[in-house]
């Protein structure tokens, strides 16, 4: 019994010697510091198929008569200028089917990566459309509008907004970012066989 006591005291106390001191010889050297990022660093785009410049193009006009009806997007589609991106050219279209609406902007004064800084304060998903990469943006507090972005050219990019229109009953998010996504679709295809 006596010896065992020994023992377990022994175990304790070379548990509690200090290990021999590293040289600066065998300690591994501290990680290299963090690379400063940008937004275009933080998320490599895949090369695009090739570029879709947006420069003069209807707004309005991208989505065909047949595609709005296949979309719901039943009304007459209304041009305006938004300004929030450098006073895009823009064209919504409401559904009195479902009673959302969509929203097309040509975007010329900055690319999509722009969606990717701290600054823009959005969360976001990333995948492709025709190749092309399409970011898919919500704002936080903000559940009655979902985004797509979609990277086109150098310094350009297709804004697709799809929102509630006023409904009774509040629409759910993922299904408008599921219209977005749809209403985004339509709009690469028409605007591949436009360019």
């Amino acid at each position: 019994m006596r010896t065992t006591g020994l023992l377990i005291v022994a175990a304790l106390l070379a548990g509690c010697t200090a290990a021999p001191e590293q040289s600066a010889l065998t300690t591994p050297p501290p990680p290299p510091p963090p690379s400063p990022t940008t937004a275009t660093s933080q998320l490599d785009f895949p090369q695009r198929p090739r570029a879709v410049p947006l420069d003069g193009l209807d707004p309005c006009a991208v989505l065909s008569e047949e595609q709005r009806m296949s979309l719901s997007l039943d009304n007459p589609p209304s041009a305006y200028v938004d300004p929030s991106f450098g006073s895009a050219k823009a064209c919504t279209i409401r559904s009195t089917t479902s009673g959302n609406v969509a929203r097309i902007a040509l975007v010329l004064v900055s690319g999509a990566e722009v969606w990717l800084s701290e600054n823009a304060q959005v969360d976001y998903t990333v995948s492709t459309i025709e190749g092309f990469t399409a970011i898919t943006v919500r704002t936080p507090d903000v559940h009655d509008v979902c985004n797509v972005e979609i990277d086109v050219a150098d310094g350009q990019f297709l804004d697709v907004m799809f929102r509630d229109g006023g409904n009774s009953t509040a629409v759910q998010q993922d299904h408008l970012c599921l219209g977005a996504q749809r209403v985004a679709e339509a709009a690469m295809a028409s605007l591949l066989q436009i360019r």
